[in-house]
């Protein structure tokens, strides 16, 4: 298998599983416009393959030899995250359904952002794997894997929205608020075990 496929088929199966950057694009995609949904997919697009890249050049190591930077990420990141899972469970099913209010695009980076980078476990998982890419890879192959990294990343989430995006009007506001609710709980599930791993490395 060819560098570029390595990295398309690697990080599809990185990308896929349920997580934080998917239950956001999910949100965006059956509560905003198409267009928005597609715009946040891409935002998230952007943040992941900047996450891949500063994995696959070791940038958990730099967390790994400076803890305190790795606390810090932690408790904002935990912080941040359960802020967000309890937005979504306090939404209501008359402001999912009906012309939902929009998130500014400063509020939208800032999210992306959020659940792409604020997992420190998360970065040094990846480091650990794309860093084993690294270091077996020749230096000619290694633009060729992260452009397949690249392209899982853009394949996926923008597609992801653009299935959701179509079928929404299939989803009533009670389903839509039922999704909601799991989504949130989700978060906050991953917003209480980042927290939780704050406290365990103080």
């Amino acid at each position: 298998m060819g560098p570029f496929l390595q990295g398309l088929t690697m990080g599809l199966a990185y990308v896929a599983p349920i997580g934080m950057q998917n239950l956001f694009v999910i949100n965006a995609a059956l509560t905003h416009p198409r267009r928005r949904a597609l715009g946040t997919a891409l935002i998230v697009v952007f943040f992941d393959i900047a996450l891949a890249l500063a994995c696959f050049f070791g940038v958990g190591a730099v967390m790994a030899r400076f803890p305190w930077l790795q606390r810090g990420i932690l408790l904002v990141g935990s912080l941040i995250v359960l802020s967000i899972g309890v937005g979504l469970l306090r939404s209501r099913p008359e402001e999912i359904s009906a012309s939902p209010a929009v998130s500014s695009l400063g509020k939208t980076i800032t999210s992306a952002c959020v659940v792409t980078w604020c997992n420190p476990q998360a970065i040094l998982d990846g480091t650990m794997m794309l860093g084993a890419f690294q270091a077996a890879l020749p230096a000619a192959q290694a633009l060729p894997f992260l452009s397949g990294v690249a392209s899982a990343s853009l394949l996926w989430f923008p597609g992801l929205a653009l299935v959701l995006s179509v079928f929404r009007d299939r989803f009533t506001p009670k389903v839509l608020r039922g999704l909601n609710l799991l989504c949130g709980l989700v978060i906050l599930f991953y917003g209480g075990k980042l927290l939780l791993q704050f406290f365990q490395l103080l």
